[in-house]
């Protein structure tokens, strides 16, 4: 058995076993306020940002939570809001206000904290805005719309001395933290690669069309920093992720869960080396402009990230495990929270009393110490930047053969077998009946990056894609206006 194939046989076992065991009408905002720290028996007044199925679930955590009291809603789509309000009251006992400007929320001094599920293009402005008023934020995965964006979050939160959690909640999961522990200590030997899979079956958005925005819905509001540009898909919400102005794709959606955690266990920092990405939308044509099949490669140089990212229907990426991250180690290996030898035979399984997330937030806003955070903004940052970079790649991409690619891919050199990981990909989308010669392939460059600069190394094309058109009065500051 050569060590390719010996590799994928352990790891098929390793994964089996693992499924197992595994269970523009108001002003802008106004300046900072002096706000005395929350004392330990103060209870926390909240507001939520985005109302639709995040937006539920926070309020959900957050009710569970004894010291906190939801004081706000906040959605440009007022029923959205009203149905929130209603199921809040249920809950507390009381009836937070629903508003559709989240500008009343920021200039309302009796609110401690915002948590921000809005739509992925407003993350950035929200976060700034409400820190730059005196809130604590916690703001959703991914942090920000682009990589310039994430920096001023961060820049913003430092100069403000706010709190900032991003909601990249497997950073409160006690056994994935044990299991990161072990190979910090060397136990798992080196490690130089680990894998992030994100596997999810989406069919056809429809369209391309001519719609009518929801008359509940604010779209000027809505839209806040991106254009307000003609609808082209029948769904208003949440198929916004599909499009470049408001959403980061699937990379962005989901994937940014798994690639945090890789570059946890990892102990990477900053952009990496170099990147590239390859994929497409297959399968039929619809309104979105992202692709639903995509695989990334990270290169930091002496360790690799590779994401895969499929929503075609598919197997899982191994019998009985669909997807999530494995840690690829010279004295074994881990998948989910589970520990496995060399032959694929499973070691131990860690485990740990997880804390939830938002009580880890609101533990920090308490303390006044962002140490104190589970996934302090920084964290959340580099996690998000890496899907940007990702993406970058794959929209300065040209159609290519499966051949041509396949030639490309082999002349390059990282800690993983690309080749094998494109050959998976092209019999996925064989099985799912695409013809890769009529509709092929769109493969990005081999982009060079200054991790120090956050930018890519002589690529203005690349750099271009570091921030955005902002549509007044919805613009994040410069870091010269921080």
């Amino acid at each position: 058995m050569n060590s390719i194939t010996r590799r994928r046989f352990l790891e098929d076992s390793m994964l089996a076993a693992a499924a197992v065991v595994a269970g523009a009408a108001l002003p802008l905002p106004a300046p900072a306020q002096e706000k005395k720290p929350a004392s330990p028996n103060h209870t926390i007044r909240a507001a939520i940002l985005g109302c639709r199925i995040r937006g539920k679930q926070h309020a959900q955590a957050l009710g569970a939570l004894q010291d906190c009291q939801i004081t706000y809603v906040c959605d440009p789509d007022r029923d959205l809001a009203n149905e929130l309000a209603a199921s809040v009251e249920k809950k507390q006992g009381r009836a937070p206000q629903a508003v559709q400007d989240m500008r009343r929320v920021f200039d309302d001094s009796a609110v401690d904290a915002v948590f921000i599920a809005a739509p992925n293009h407003w993350h950035a402005l929200a976060a700034i805005w409400a820190m730059q008023a005196g809130k604590d934020v916690y703001v959703e995965k991914p942090v920000c719309h682009n990589i310039s964006e994430g920096r001023r979050i961060v820049q913003v939160a430092r100069q403000t001395g706010r709190i900032c959690q991003g909601g990249t909640q497997n950073r409160s999961n006690a056994a994935l933290a044990a299991a990161i522990d072990y190979m910090k200590q060397g136990k798992l030997g080196e490690v130089k690669l680990a894998r992030s899979i994100v596997y999810g079956a989406r069919g056809s958005i429809g369209g391309p069309g001519r719609y009518e925005i929801p008359a509940n819905v604010d779209y000027n509001l809505w839209a806040g920093p991106a254009p307000m540009s003609p609808l082209t898909r029948p769904q208003f919400h949440y198929d916004w992720h599909w499009f470049w102005d408001t959403g980061n794709g699937e990379l962005g959606n989901n994937n940014i869960h798994s690639l945090d955690v890789c570059r946890w266990g990892l102990c990477v920092t900053g952009l990496g080396r170099a990147v590239l990405s390859y994929g497409g939308r297959f399968g039929y044509t619809d309104a979105a402009q992202t692709p639903n099949t995509q695989v990334c490669v990270f290169d930091f140089g002496d360790k690799t990230i590779v994401s895969e990212t499929r929503g075609l229907k598919t197997g899982p990426f191994r019998p009985g495990v669909k997807g999530g991250w494995v840690f690829h180690g010279t004295k074994g290996f881990i998948a989910g929270a589970s520990l496995f030898d060399l032959e694929g035979n499973l070691v131990s399984t860690f485990s740990g009393r997880d804390e939830s997330h938002f009580a880890n937030f609101l533990k920090a806003v308490r303390s006044r110490k962002r140490e104190d955070l589970n996934a302090d903004i920084l964290e959340g940052h580099q996690s998000t930047a890496l899907c940007h970079i990702g993406n970058i790649s794959w929209r300065l991409g040209r159609t290519v053969s499966p051949a041509e690619l396949r030639d490309e891919l082999g002349k390059l050199t990282v800690h993983e077998n690309l080749l094998e990981t494109f050959d998976r990909t092209v019999e996925h989308l064989r099985e799912n009946k695409v013809d890769l010669e009529k509709t092929k392939l769109t493969a990005g460059p081999l982009l060079q990056l200054a991790s120090d600069r956050e930018a890519f190394a002589n690529h203005s094309q690349a750099n271009a894609f570091l921030t955005r058109e902002y549509r007044k009065p919805f613009v994040v500051p410069a870091e010269s206006q921080i």
